[in-house]
């Protein structure tokens, strides 16, 4: 028999209906723990719950780019988990790829929107609730490419240039409030993101899973990672005795953020080797 939901520990999870928000779902259902699972698919969010059970998951739709929907979520589900939130995990995001140009303003904007407006958006919610839970901490997706920005996908980085600043920001703020902060900036992570986000410049076609699973570097800092080792990074920041500020997976994508720290124009150099097309004509 499940305890009262008071004594169960709560994290809240945007963008679960599939990937890194999805195994985190599961790994912290499996813990124990009370799961508010949010998306904008629906359908994810049915199976989740199919998969996991009512009593250890909550559901809702929901549009992180809408503040007062976002507000009501959270309320909610602090409600019915007893008025407690432990971990709030802003992971909902898109991409979009192509040449800067190539990509339409409106569909640029659509990132921004998600990606940053909506972690904004889910740091504002969650701040009352876990300013009254103990040992909280709000955890944001980052990504690699917060590390140095990164060409074809260039609005998305920012975005999660973004996503880091405002963690760096916060984790200084909210020490006053007892609450954590901390983000993680993931490298290459075998989810839908990687074959649905739109090539906008049209060079390049769509890859199918064999077809990644066969590209994908087997050794290096870009390699290929399963979505289920972010969700072993959220766990073990929850539970670090003290918590670091910036997480990677893999952990040798810090080095980027290192060398990049005294010698900017040197990993600008290393980036254009990779992608010789990017030279100037």
């Amino acid at each position: 028999m499940s305890p009262p939901q008071a004594a169960r520990q709560a994290i809240f999870i945007t963008g679960a209906a599939s990937g890194m928000g999805r195994e985190t779902a599961k790994l912290f259902a499996s813990k124990g723990w009370f799961v508010g699972a949010t998306d904008v698919n629906e359908g994810g969010l049915s199976t989740l719950t199919q998969e996991l059970g009512r009593e250890a998951c909550w559901t809702r739709k929901l549009d992180v780019t809408a503040k007062a929907d976002f507000d009501a979520a959270i309320a909610a589900f602090a409600e019915a988990a007893g008025g407690r939130l432990d971990l709030m995990f802003n992971n909902a995001g898109i991409g979009e790829s192509g040449w800067f140009e190539d990509v339409p303003y409106e569909a640029a904007m659509r990132v921004v929107q998600i990606n940053f407006v909506g972690a904004v958006n889910g740091a504002y919610a969650a701040l009352p609730w876990l300013k009254k839970t103990p040992n909280s901490l709000l955890f944001t997706t980052s990504s690699s490419s917060a590390t140095y920005g990164m060409p074809r996908i260039a609005v998305y980085a920012a975005t999660k240039h973004g996503v880091k600043g405002l963690t760096e920001a916060l984790s200084v703020e909210w020490a006053r409030h007892g609450v954590r902060v901390a983000d993680v900036l993931p490298g290459l992570i075998d989810t839908a993101i990687l074959r649905s986000t739109p090539n906008r410049s049209g060079d390049a076609p769509a890859v199918s899973d064999e077809q990644l699973q066969t590209m994908a570097p087997k050794k290096g800092m870009f390699r290929l990672m399963p979505a289920s080792s972010v969700a072993e990074c959220v766990w073990r920041a929850y539970h670090a005795p003290k918590t670091k500020l910036h997480y990677y997976v893999p952990e040798e994508i810090a080095w980027i953020d290192r060398i990049k720290g005294f010698a900017p124009n040197f990993m600008r150099g290393r980036i254009l080797k990779l992608f010789p097309a990017l030279g100037p004509k």
